[in-house]
């Protein structure tokens, strides 16, 4: 009566908190995965989830199920990773390079485990700011690259890892803070404030004021995510964040939170690799590591389009 399928897709739609989510993490249109819980429900004879509630409510019998799942879900994993061991693979190197100041807080959670797995696999991390890390990594000097900003290179694959929203950060008191969304030109009188980056790696710039030619009144930069909040709280200055380094800051009303353009403004993570990697077992066991923990710790990002 039950299958895995039934308790993967249960685990989705309870981490997306929507059936449209759940079907595009899941790769499948949203009809389909409904006439799978509706034939789920309809062999039980108990319904699951409760239809149209936000945030999504389940029923004793869907709560039931999510339990079975986070029991199960995790020993298929590690059964998954055994047999991988099995078949070979189970050595290798995974040395990676990230260009997101923001991206440790899922990223180091999503090393742990795979250490854990994968202890002899040959780990190692690096910052991607000093350096070029994608030509690094077409020439075999590293394995992925963490990236919003994917170049066409011979050999590389880009595998999406999630779509997040970009947002400003402003004082509470700032008067921006009472404007539903923010225009490019809003920012003219005002010190944008940014990671230590060059702007045509920042979407700030490069997709939201250089296309309306609009400069800020001025720029400084900060390496850490908190410094750059609390100069924003101080009123010295306004800040583009993605939604999840800025939902926690934000959530606690320590700075206000505004969209960037009346649609907002988003891009998507992704993890760039070599052909030949993507086929290793440690590799693939990675990326849906790092997919599992960043829906599950992270607010407001959601599935991305597939790989390119």
């Amino acid at each position: 009566m039950l299958e895995l399928r039934h308790l993967k897709t249960l685990h989705a739609l309870r981490e997306a908190d929507s059936l449209v989510e759940a079907a595009e993490r899941l790769h499948l249109t949203q009809s389909a995965l409904s006439h799978q819980f509706k034939e789920l429900e309809e062999r039980l004879g108990l319904q699951l989830f409760v239809r149209k509630t936000k945030p999504l409510r389940f029923t004793s019998a869907g709560l039931r199920l999510l339990q079975l799942a986070d029991a199960l879900l995790p020993q298929l994993r590690s059964a998954e990773r055994d047999l991988a061991r099995l078949a070979g693979g189970t050595a290798g190197r995974l040395h990676m390079a990230i260009e997101c100041h923001s991206c440790f807080q899922w990223l180091m959670p999503t090393i742990d485990q795979f250490r854990d797995a994968w202890p002899e696999v040959e780990l190692d991390l690096a910052s991607g700011f000093s350096f070029a890390p994608l030509p690094a990594l077409a020439r075999g000097d590293l394995d992925l690259v963490v990236t919003s900003d994917p170049l066409e290179l011979t050999g590389i694959t880009y595998v999406p890892l999630f779509t997040y929203e970009a947002l400003l950060a402003v004082a509470n008191q700032h008067p921006l803070a009472g404007r539903p969304y923010i225009l490019p030109e809003d920012l003219a009188d005002e010190t944008l404030i940014h990671y230590p980056v060059e702007r045509d790696r920042l979407d700030i710039f490069t997709r939201f004021l250089d296309p309306a030619d609009v400069e800020p009144a001025g720029v400084r930069t900060a390496e850490l995510t908190v410094m750059m909040l609390q100069l924003v709280a101080s009123g010295r200055g306004v800040c583009c964040l993605p939604n999840w380094a800025l939902h926690e800051y934000s959530s606690r009303g320590y700075v206000t939170a505004k969209r960037l353009g009346e649609k907002g403004l988003y891009a998507t993570l992704y993890a760039a690799i070599r052909a030949d990697m993507l086929d290793a077992p440690f590799m693939r066991d990675f990326l849906l590591t790092a997919k599992d923990t960043s829906f599950a710790t992270l607010e407001g990002v959601s599935a991305a389009a597939k790989a390119r």
